[in-house]
C-alpha cells in the first residue's frame, strides 16, 4: 500500500444511501489508502454493491461526500473501472473477448471514432496483464467462469483506471480458479492500482486482503481482516447467518443451513 502523502484512492464521509424510501447504507467513513486489495464483506442486502455502484456515479448519495483520489466521483470517472456480476452480462451476445475489453477505451476515443493504434496496443496489454491473450478472439459465450472474471478486468484495465471495483467476482468459481483469481489480484495491486472487491467469501479476505470494509447497512468495522474476523465483530455483523467455529490460528466461518 502506499503511504507517501498522496491522496487516498477513495475518501467517504457521513455517506448515507438509499433507493425511493429506503435507506441502503447510513453514516459511513473511512478512508482507503491507494495500492491497496479492500474486501467488501457483510450478509446479502447490507449495502455491497450499492456502496461500488455510488462509487461509481451510478447512486447517488442521500447525505455525504466521496472523493476519488481527491477528486469528486464525476471529475475521476475516468480513473474508476468496473467488473459487474458475472451473470448481469449477456454471455450470447455476438462479441469476442478483444471487443469486450475494447469497450474499456470508449470514454477515450469517444463512441463515434475509431479505435488507433494506440487503443489496440492497450487492449493487448490489457490482456496480457490478465493471462488471457490467446483468447482475444474467443466469442465470449465460450469461457469458462475463471476467464469471464478475467476479460472484465481487462476491460477496466484497458480503460487505464487506477481504482478496480469488482461485484463478486469468486461466485461459483472452483477452488483452483479462485486460487488464481486471488494472485491476479495481488499483481495488480503489487502494480500499484487499488482495488475493490465485494464478496461473500470471508477465507479469501482473511487470507490475501490488506483491508476489509465491513458493512451492514452501516459501517460495522473497518480494517486489516485479523484484527476485524474474530467472533464478536463477525456476530454483529451477521448475527443468526453466520456459524464460527474455534479452529487452530483463528476462527472457521460457515453459513448456517450450508452444511
Amino acid at each position: 500500500m502506499q503511504s507517501n502523502g498522496a491522496a487516498p484512492a477513495i475518501s467517504v464521509s457521513g455517506l448515507s444511501v438509499g433507493y425511493d424510501e429506503a435507506r441502503v447504507l447510513e453514516s459511513l467513513d473511512f478512508e482507503i489508502p491507494a495500492g491497496a486489495l479492500v474486501g467488501v464483506a457483510g450478509p446479502n442486502g447490507s449495502g455491497k454493491s450499492t456502496l461500488l455502484k455510488t462509487l461509481l456515479g451510478l447512486v447517488s448519495p442521500w447525505r455525504g461526500n466521496v472523493r476519488v483520489f481527491g477528486r469528486s466521483v464525476r471529475d475521476a470517472r475516468g480513473l474508476i473501472g468496473y467488473a459487474p456480476q458475472a451473470e448481469l452480462v449477456d454471455w450470447d451476445f455476438p462479441v469476442t473477448v478483444a471487443d469486450v475489453v475494447m469497450m474499456g477505451r470508449y470514454g477515450r476515443i469517444g463512441l463515434l471514432r475509431y479505435p488507433g493504434s494506440a487503443d489496440r496496443a492497450a487492449v493487448a496489454e490489457a490482456l496480457a496483464q490478465v493471462r488471457i491473450e490467446s483468447l482475444a478472439t474467443r466469442q465470449i459465450g465460450e469461457l469458462s467462469g475463471g476467464q469471464q472474471r478475467r476479460m472484465l478486468i481487462a476491460r477496466a484495465l484497458a480503460q487505464e483506471a487506477e481504482l478496480i471495483l469488482l461485484d463478486e467476482p469468486m461466485v461459483g468459481l472452483d477452488a483452483t480458479t479462485q486460487h488464481d483469481l486471488l494472485e491476479l489480484f495481488e499483481r495488480l495491486r503489487d502494480a500499484g492500482k487499488t482495488l475493490l472487491v465485494a464478496t461473500h467469501d470471508l477465507s479469501c479476505v482473511a487470507a490475501c486482503f490488506d483491508l476489509t470494509l465491513l458493512l451492514n447497512k452501516r459501517l460495522v468495522a473497518f480494517g486489516s481482516p485479523s484484527d476485524i474476523f474474530t467472533p464478536e465483530i463477525l456476530n454483529e455483523a451477521y448475527a443468526e447467518h453466520l456459524l464460527l467455529l474455534p479452529a487452530e490460528g483463528g476462527v472457521y466461518l460457515g453459513h448456517h443451513g450450508h452444511g
